[in-house]
């Protein structure tokens, strides 16, 4: 199957990859060379599909503090742990954070903080499914796409700015 994709071009973040399979969103990847390895592996095509064209606008929203939450349809791919954990992630307020043991709590599994962690990781729609809302249980900025604190950074004081 091949992927179609669009690029969005953020002034706080560069340039982000948005991939659809056609019927819904696939992938959101902030990081040029995560996306190398992902089109590596998915034949990806660029696109101007209206699902994409919808993103790319969802998204222009959300940087520009008209939008708190997304509208597209996703397609998650990972266990029935993750996409609980991933549910829970969306229910997190636009410009608010919780803990990673609040997530854990939420979904019913106290004990399992590393592994909303680790399902926190394999979140492959950054920013449509929130998982830079997600904190130490100290308020540190922990645990974002290993050691890129630094745009879980600009995304949470973007939408602290932006809230209304």
């Amino acid at each position: 199957m091949t992927i179609e994709y669009a690029v969005y071009r953020s002034e706080l973040l560069g340039d982000i990859y948005i991939a659809s399979d056609g019927d819904a969103i696939v992938k959101v990847e902030l990081f040029p060379e995560e996306w190398r390895a992902f089109a590596g592996e998915h034949p990806a095509v660029k696109s101007w599909s209206p699902l994409l064209e919808r993103a790319l606008r969802q998204l222009d929203e959300y940087f520009h503090g008209r939008r708190q939450a997304f509208d597209l349809p996703l397609k998650w791919k990972g266990t029935a742990f993750q996409e609980e954990v991933w549910a829970a992630l969306c229910r997190i307020p636009y410009g608010e954070t919780a803990t990673y043991a609040d997530i854990a709590a939420q979904i019913g599994r106290p004990k399992a903080v590393r592994a909303v962690g680790q399902a926190n990781r394999a979140n492959e729609l950054s920013i449509l499914v929130p998982c830079h809302r997600v904190v130490g249980k100290n308020g540190a900025l922990i645990g974002y796409a290993g050691s890129r604190t630094d745009v879980k950074a600009k995304l949470l004081e973007l939408e602290r700015r932006l809230r209304r």
